[in-house]
């Protein structure tokens, strides 16, 4: 897999923000915006299909594999994000046979 370079544009104070916080992990710029971008898609991805899933719209065994969450973390994420759990007993029999 290859690797393509990105750019944006940020505020002096946000860069300033970004290098200290760099510094003060040891890392230089490049890491922590890789590990921020990272951690930022995946906490956008996980929000977007558990919105998905508070609609109906898809199954939580289809959000989970969505955000790229075991069940398990993503049954735990429910609560965080006020989220109840819709989950039937065609659902449960479906995610047995698939383990």
């Amino acid at each position: 897999m290859g690797t393509v370079t990105l750019s944006t544009r940020l505020t002096s104070d946000e860069t300033q923000k970004i290098d200290e916080l760099a510094s003060d992990l040891g890392l230089d710029r490049g890491a922590l915006l890789k590990q921020l971008i990272r951690k930022g898609y995946m906490e956008f991805q996980t929000r977007r299909v558990l919105d998905h899933y508070r609609r109906g719209s898809i199954t939580l065994s289809r959000a989970a594999e969505m955000a790229g969450l075991s069940l398990r973390d993503i049954l735990l994420r429910l609560p965080e994000e006020s989220v109840e759990l819709n989950y039937d007993l065609k659902e449960l029999q479906r995610d047995l046979g698939a383990i």
